[in-house]
C-alpha cells in the first residue's frame, strides 16, 4: 500500500544498464529502461548548466565564438525537448521548449544589461527568471502531479538560476576561483535534478520503466563516473581555449579541472585502493599536461612540438588503458579501452584546432560530441567495475509487496492492508453478482475519483490511466476504449456500486470468494503504487 512517493529533491536511483562496448554516439535515448532516462537526463541538464556559463562568459566579453556557443545551448534545449516529448508526447515537448527557452532568454538580457551597466535591465531579468521557474514547475506538476510536488520543483529552479547568476557575477567581479567553484555547483545540481525527474517519471509509468528501484550501488557508480567524465571533457576544452586566449580566467579554469581529475581518482580509490588511486591520478594527469603542451605550442606555432604532444597523447592511452585492463582483466580489454581513449583524445583536439582555425560552428559540434561521447565509457567502466565486484555493487530486488483488500457483503467493514475503514454503505449481492462501493476501493488503493451528477458517472485517476463508469450501464470506458462489464453499474444508498470481480480482474487482482461468511479477499503483487495498478488495466 506504500507506494512510492517521489519528490523533486529525491533521489530515485536506477538499476546499472550494461553496455557491450565504449560508443561515441553523440545522442541520448529515453525509451529504454530507467538507467537511460537517468544518464539521458543528467547528460542533457549538466551539459545546459556548463554551457550557459560559457555562452554567458562567451556573451559579457563579445568573443567571436558567442553565436555558437548560444547555438550549441540551443541545440541542447533541442534534445531536452525531445527527451521530454519522447515521455509525455509532442505537445508537451514543444510547450517544454518555450518555457525552457524563455529562461535562456532572460539569461541573455541579464548578460547584456550586465555588459551595459544596466540595473534596471538586471532587475527586470531577475523578475523574469522568477516568473520562468514558477512556469516550469507549473508544467512539471501539470504533467505529473502525483510525483512531482510545483512548490518543490520552484525551489530547485531557483537554486539553479542562483548558480549560473552567482558564476557570472563572479566572472564579471574577476572573482574566477569562485566562479569556477560555482559553475561546479551548477554542474552538480543537475544531476541531482536529473535523478529526481528520472525517479518521477518512473514512477509514473512503472510499467514502461520497469527496472526502476529505489537504491542501486552500481546505478549511483555509473552516474559518478559519467557526471565527472563529462565535466572534464568540456572543462578541458574550455582551459584550452582560455590557454591559446591568454584569459584571465585560465589559472581558474585549470584549477578546476585540476579538481575534477581529483575526484576521478577518489572514485577510483574507492574500488581499487589508495595506491591505485594514485597511480590513475600520476597517468590520468600527464594527459592534461600534454593538452597543456599542445596549446603552448599551438601558441608558439610550434608544429615540432605540436607533433611532440600528439606523439606524448598516444603514449598516454596505452599506458591508461593497460592500467584499467590490469586493474581489471576479466571485464576490461585493453585494446577498446585504447580506442575510447583515441576517440576522447581526437575529439579535444578537433575542438581546440576547429577554435584557433575560427571555425567556431565546429568547435561546438566536437565539444557536444566529446561530452556525449563520456557517458558510455562511465557506463562501461561501471558496467566492469560492477561485474568485477557483484557482492559490493549489486543490490537485490526488494521484495515485492503484496497488497491485500477485505470486505463482506452486509458489512459496513473495509480492511485495506489492516487497515480498516467503515463503509457508508455495505457491499451485497445481486443476482449472484457482488457489488462493493467503487470510491471506497479506489480511494482505498491511492486513485482520486470524482462524480459527475450530471452525468451520472464516475472518473477513476491513477495518473497515467483514466477509467469512467456511467450508472445503469453494462460498459465502462478505460482511457477513451469502451470495455464491456457484463453487469450494470448501480447506484445504492447514494453510492455508485461495482462489479467486484469484474473490476478486480480488471485490475490484475486475484479475488478469493470465502462462501461460509460471504466474505471476499482479493490480493496483489504490486510493481510501486496504485497507478501501476491502473496501468494494468491496459492489458
Amino acid at each position: 500500500m506504500n507506494g512510492l512517493r517521489v519528490k523533486i529533491t529525491g533521489l530515485l536511483l536506477s538499476l546499472l544498464l550494461l553496455v557491450p562496448a565504449f560508443a561515441s554516439a553523440h545522442t541520448v535515448n529515453t525509451k529504454g529502461p530507467t538507467p537511460d532516462l537517468r544518464s539521458a537526463l543528467g547528460q542533457l541538464l549538466g551539459e545546459h548548466a556548463l554551457l550557459a556559463i560559457a555562452a554567458m562568459q562567451k556573451g559579457y566579453d563579445g568573443a567571436p565564438d558567442f553565436a555558437q556557443a548560444a547555438g550549441a545551448l540551443n541545440q541542447n534545449t533541442d534534445d531536452l525537448s525531445a527527451a521530454v516529448a519522447s515521455v509525455y508526447g509532442a505537445d508537451a515537448g514543444a510547450a517544454f521548449k518555450k518555457v525552457w527557452s524563455s529562461h535562456i532568454g532572460y539569461f541573455v538580457d541579464y548578460v547584456k544589461a550586465t555588459s551595459a551597466k544596466d540595473e534596471a535591465g538586471r532587475a527586470k531579468a531577475v523578475a523574469d527568471l522568477e516568473s520562468y521557474r514558477m512556469a516550469q514547475a507549473k508544467f512539471f506538476a501539470g504533467a505529473n502531479p502525483k510525483y512531482f510536488d510545483e512548490k518543490t520543483i520552484a525551489d530547485g529552479l531557483k537554486m539553479h538560476i542562483d548558480h549560473l547568476l552567482a558564476a557570472f557575477n563572479d566572472y564579471v567581479g574577476k572573482n574566477y576561483a569562485a566562479a569556477y567553484d560555482d559553475a561546479k555547483t551548477a554542474y552538480a545540481h543537475m544531476y541531482m535534478t536529473g535523478d529526481a525527474l528520472a525517479g518521477g517519471i518512473a514512477a509514473q509509468f512503472p510499467a514502461k520503466f520497469t527496472d526502476a528501484v529505489a537504491s542501486n550501488p552500481a546505478s549511483d557508480l555509473r552516474s559518478a563516473l559519467e557526471q565527472k567524465l563529462g565535466e572534464h571533457a568540456l572543462l578541458a576544452i574550455l582551459a584550452m581555449q582560455k590557454g591559446i586566449d591568454g584569459a584571465p580566467d585560465f589559472a581558474a579554469a585549470a584549477a578546476s579541472l585540476s579538481r575534477n581529475t581529483d575526484e576521478l581518482s577518489a572514485a577510483v580509490a574507492s574500488v581499487y585502493g589508495a595506491a591505485a588511486g594514485e597511480a590513475f591520478k600520476k597517468v590520468w594527469s600527464s594527459h592534461i599536461g600534454y593538452f597543456v603542451d599542445y596549446v603552448t605550442a599551438t601558441g608558439a606555432k610550434d608544429e615540432a612540438g605540436k607533433k611532440t604532444a600528439v606523439a606524448e597523447l598516444e603514449a598516454y592511452r596505452m599506458a591508461q588503458a593497460k592500467f584499467f585492463a590490469e586493474a581489471n582483466p576479466a571485464n576490461f580489454s585493453q585494446q577498446a579501452i585504447a580506442d575510447s581513449l583515441k576517440m576522447h583524445i581526437d575529439h579535444l583536439l578537433n575542438a581546440f584546432d576547429a577554435y584557433v582555425a575560427k571555425d567556431y560552428a565546429g568547435v561546438y559540434n566536437d565539444a557536444r560530441t566529446a561530452y556525449a561521447h563520456m557517458f558510455p565509457t562511465g557506463a562501461v567502466l561501471a558496467a566492469g567495475i560492477a561485474a568485477q565486484f557483484p557482492e559490493k555493487f549489486h543490490t537485490a530486488a526488494p521484495a515485492p509487496e503484496v497488497m491485500k483488500v477485505w470486505f463482506k457483503v452486509g458489512s459496513d467493514q473495509l480492511i485495506i492492508d489492516d487497515k480498516e475503514t467503515t463503509m457508508n454503505t455495505k457491499p451485497y449481492m445481486d443476482n449472484g453478482t457482488n457489488y462493493i462501493p467503487l470510491r471506497y476501493l479506489a480511494e482505498g488503493i491511492g486513485a482520486k475519483v470524482t462524480w459527475d451528477r450530471a452525468a451520472q458517472s464516475v472518473w477513476i485517476d491513477a495518473g497515467d490511466a483514466k477509467a469512467q463508469f456511467w450508472v445503469g450501464k453494462k460498459y465502462m470506458e478505460l482511457n477513451g476504449k469502451r470495455m464491456e462489464i457484463g453487469y450494470p453499474v448501480m447506484l445504492k444508498d447514494n453510492r455508485v456500486q461495482v462489479p467486484v470481480r469484474f473490476i478486480a480482474e480488471l485490475f490484475g487482482w486475484d479475488v478469493a470468494w470465502n462462501a461460509k461468511d460471504w466474505s471476499i479477499t482479493l490480493t496483489k503483487t504490486m510493481e510501486t503504487n496504485a497507478s501501476a495498478d491502473m496501468a494494468g488495466m491496459h492489458h
